[in-house]
């Protein structure tokens, strides 16, 4: 009953005015981003954030506008992937097996609308989950103590390369890169500058949001302009869009078993939606794949994919909102924000400031909805949209990143900075080195550091202490068994490209 008294008192914030407006754009404008090869969520919420700063929203309106492009992207993502066979994310990689194959058989509006709903009831059972398990997830975490949180952080970055198949040494690199940045500014013990090279301007640390912008928004942009502009992909031409509900109905199981399964995958840190969407299909198709129909178009393998990657999505924000951990790359954006705003998720977010959080969760079972509403009657709009070619949305994309820097400190300096990151980016994504670890360093590296500094004051130096309570000798046990199976995937690997070249 508490949670429902919550959970309408949520729905109260969400159905203000401006709430219900930023909610339905970021719905659109998701969905949209979702469509177009390339830019995907954690691309699209950072381009996005510095308009929160520029038009002064409140932390609530913010999580709610970035939340419903979040989902919005996910939903979006199948579209040109179904279409083009170009994933417009990196967790639609598994909708192209199956999704394009029914394209190409004349079942376009079949596997987009089978899509559209799996994405919609995976997204929902998410919801319910992250309103049921988040509040739970944060009393527990009250228990934790300095030297907790610091073995939890520790599982974090493990988890971000053990599971999703990342070369753990990068991995390592990127994170370990993060935390050097996290280290910029005045120590909060000694209150002496430290790596500032005596810039007056960093004395508080490196500011997240100039950050990520860079990194993301600035290092794409970048990429862009090293390629040759050819001639985009045509997409399938579809007669009717109006498909067989017959075919929705046949897949039910397959979209609530995708949904359990993504869910289970977003609720770890930093696995996030693409491990939801590789599980879900593999997991199916192991079921289901007695006539070996899958990859050549099965609406099953369509289905749970798209369930799992959208259940993974909002999975992912229950380590977020609940231990301020990001379960995922977009996570960890909004993370970013939300610290910006002088708000810090954790346990005590939902004792402190219940209306963001609820009104959070109430605005996502709306989202859910207003999505779903979208992408069925007017899937034909976004598909025409796609039309649209990358290089005349990138001069949209750098004027908003430099202009909701400049909105948040006025000053030229941030930039500049966002300017460097952004090359920065961009040569380490040439390396192949993935950049979400270093944004989990920057965030996590401040907290991670007080916390081990304060276990180490309250052991007078005793290193014991971090192993001292079940809770952390868990969590590390938990680390060495997420980087066992990160070197093991990585062998794997390596022997299946061996293999493969003789």
């Amino acid at each position: 009953m508490e949670t429902l008294s919550l959970l309408a008192g949520g729905f109260a914030v969400a159905f203000t005015p401006l709430n219900l407006t930023l909610l339905f754009a970021g719905c659109f404008f998701g969905t949209l981003i979702g469509a177009l090869p390339g830019l995907g969520p954690v691309n699209g919420i950072a381009v996005l954030i510095p308009l929160t700063f520029a038009f002064g929203f409140d932390p609530a309106s913010s999580l709610i506008l970035l939340s419903a492009v979040y989902f919005g992207t996910m939903f979006g993502g199948r579209i040109s992937s179904i279409l083009l066979n170009i994933p417009g994310d990196e967790p639609a990689i598994m909708t192209t097996l199956d999704g394009y194959p029914m394209a190409r058989a004349g079942r376009a509006a079949d596997a987009l609308a089978i899509s559209g709903v799996a994405s919609f009831v995976g997204a929902t059972i998410a919801v319910i989950g992250l309103s049921l398990f988040a509040p739970l997830l944060a009393r527990a975490a009250i228990h934790f103590g300095p030297a907790d949180y610091f073995a939890l952080y520790i599982l974090a970055f493990a988890t971000i390369g053990g599971i999703s198949g990342i070369d753990p040494r990068k991995t390592l690199i990127s994170a370990l890169l993060g935390l050097m940045i996290a280290t910029i500014g005045i120590d909060p013990i000694s209150g002496i500058p430290r790596f500032t090279g005596n810039n007056y301007h960093v004395y508080d640390g490196i500011e997240p949001i100039v950050a990520l912008v860079g990194l993301f928004a600035i290092s794409e942009i970048l990429f862009l302009l090293e390629k040759t502009v050819k001639e985009r992909t045509k997409a399938i031409h579809v007669e009717s869009w109006l498909p067989s509900w017959k075919a929705i109905w046949m897949t039910r199981w397959a979209m609530l078993r995708g949904s359990f399964v993504g869910f289970v995958a977003g609720v770890l840190p930093g696995a996030g939606a693409s491990l939801g969407s590789v599980m879900s299909y593999t997991a199916e198709k192991q079921k289901s794949n007695r006539d070996g129909t899958f990859g050549k178009g099965d609406p099953r393998g369509v289905a749970a994919p798209e369930a799992g990657n959208n259940s993974a999505s909002g999975g992912a924000l229950i380590p977020m909102l609940s231990l301020g951990v990001p379960g995922s790359g977009t996570t960890a954006v909004m993370l970013a924000m939300l610290i910006s705003l002088n708000v810090q998720p954790g346990p005590l977010l939902f004792e402190r400031q219940p209306e963001l959080v609820w009104g959070l969760v109430a605005s996502l079972y709306m989202a859910n909805v207003a999505l779903l509403i979208l992408n069925l009657p007017m899937i034909g709009i976004f598909t025409r949209l796609m039309a649209v070619p990358t290089w005349a949305l990138m001069p949209i994309v750098a004027a908003v990143s430099f202009v909701g820097v400049f909105s948040i400190s006025n000053s030229t300096f941030d930039l500049e900075l966002m300017v460097a990151f952004g090359v920065a980016g961009y040569i380490l994504r040439k390396m192949d080195i993935n950049l979400v670890p270093l944004v989990l360093g920057l965030l996590l590296g401040g907290d991670m550091e007080r916390n081990l500094r304060r276990a180490m004051s309250i052991s007078d130096g005793d290193w014991s202490i971090l192993i001292a309570s079940p809770i952390s000798i868990t969590l590390y046990i938990l680390t060495a068994g997420f980087l066992a199976l990160s070197i093991y995937l990585m062998r794997r690997e390596n022997i299946r490209e061996k293999a493969l070249s003789e």
